[in-house]
């Protein structure tokens, strides 16, 4: 290799360890070299971060499908600061030194990212009444904050019958959204991928030729990455609420997979085992079929401590940490008694 490449090629690895510096609705963050916007605005936190429905940080390949993430680049680096023409997926679009970006603070970004949910809300059924995603649904976050009241659709919609891809899973394709997520979880989590994406355009669907062939010890994670009810879990279907009931973070010594789940209590049973997630809904660490549907007792697991759940969840509300009576009732040592009688059902263990 002559002299003068090598040099370069050196140079290139020292720029690579550099941070570079990206601004997003006025904060400015340091983040590595390939880091896209949207893990950039999860280093900062807060409202600035962009939703997202297919991307998955533990998925490789995930993103770009729903374009929930979509932000504005009005610089694109202290080297070329042209504006990009269009509003871009933040989850595939790499920073750059000196970019700076739009998302909440951009009406251009908020109006296109409600016509995405729109889009995304033109084949979805009314099924939040009866969904056992309901509580837990990023689809429900994004069509509140930036759905509309009414449809315009005005067509028919098109329509799935329920099909059983697994002796535990069940498929809702109406409610699907096509985020691939179930895909790329099949594809490099277990040894064989049986489903996946049949048909083309509007007719396309998730499925599998043969009926209940998703059989493997991994195959229940395809429901915890599911961002919206179109997978669920049989064991739990039409059980509870999510926020009736208590999570509970617990671990056994499992063979297969690390062991460490949420326990979903109501009262002394466990309705459903899943794996942890983070703040932004992902699985920290897959878990086995075992875990997730046979041991469903508390003999078997060892429980370590109430799972925090964030106070814009609804699954929050019916929690409480601590007995803290509230102020009207401070004073009455009657309603004092009644307080935590109340708070006793609901404590968490």
């Amino acid at each position: 290799m002559p002299k003068q490449k090598l040099v370069q090629k050196i140079k290139h690895i020292f720029n690579m360890s550099e941070k570079v510096k990206v601004t997003i609705d006025g904060i400015t963050v340091e983040v590595a070299p390939g880091t896209t916007i949207l893990n950039a605005a999860r280093q900062i936190g807060g409202d600035i971060v962009p939703p997202a429905m297919c991307y998955y940080s533990k998925l490789e390949g995930s993103g770009g499908k729903c374009r929930t993430c979509i932000v504005k680049v009005s610089k694109g680096s202290e080297k070329d600061p042209r504006p990009m023409p269009k509003l871009v997926a933040s989850c595939r679009t790499t920073v750059m030194d000196g970019m700076e970006v739009q998302n909440i603070t951009s009406p251009e970004v908020l109006e296109a990212r409600s016509g995405v949910v729109e889009i995304l809300l033109i084949n979805h059924p009314l099924d939040c009444p009866v969904c056992d995603q309901a509580g837990e649904c990023d689809l429900q976050n994004l069509g509140y904050e930036h759905g509309l009241q009414k449809t315009r659709y005005e067509f028919e919609r098109r329509t799935f019958e329920r099909i059983d891809i697994g002796d535990k899973i069940q498929l809702h394709m109406n409610r699907c959204i096509l985020c691939y997520r179930c895909v790329f979880t099949a594809d490099q989590i277990t040894n064989k991928r049986v489903h996946g994406i049949l048909n083309r355009g509007d007719h396309s669907e998730i499925s599998t030729y043969i009926q209940t062939a998703v059989d493997n010890d991994f195959s229940g994670n395809v429901i915890d990455v599911c961002p919206v009810g179109a997978l669920t879990d049989k064991t739990f279907r039409f059980k509870n609420r999510v926020w009736f009931t208590k999570p509970i973070d617990a671990h056994r010594d499992c063979p297969t997979c690390s062991g460490k789940v949420t326990l979903w209590y109501k009262g002394e049973d466990v309705l459903r085992v899943t794996a942890r997630k983070d703040i932004y809904g992902e699985v920290e660490e897959f878990i086995c079929n075992t875990c997730r549907f046979d041991k469903k007792k508390t003999a078997d697991w060892v429980l370590e401590h109430p799972t925090h759940i964030s106070d814009a969840s609804v699954i929050s509300s019916n929690h409480y940490e601590t007995m803290i009576p509230l102020p009207v009732i401070q004073e009455n040592l009657r309603l004092q008694e009644a307080n935590k009688v109340e708070l006793e059902k609901t404590a968490k263990f």
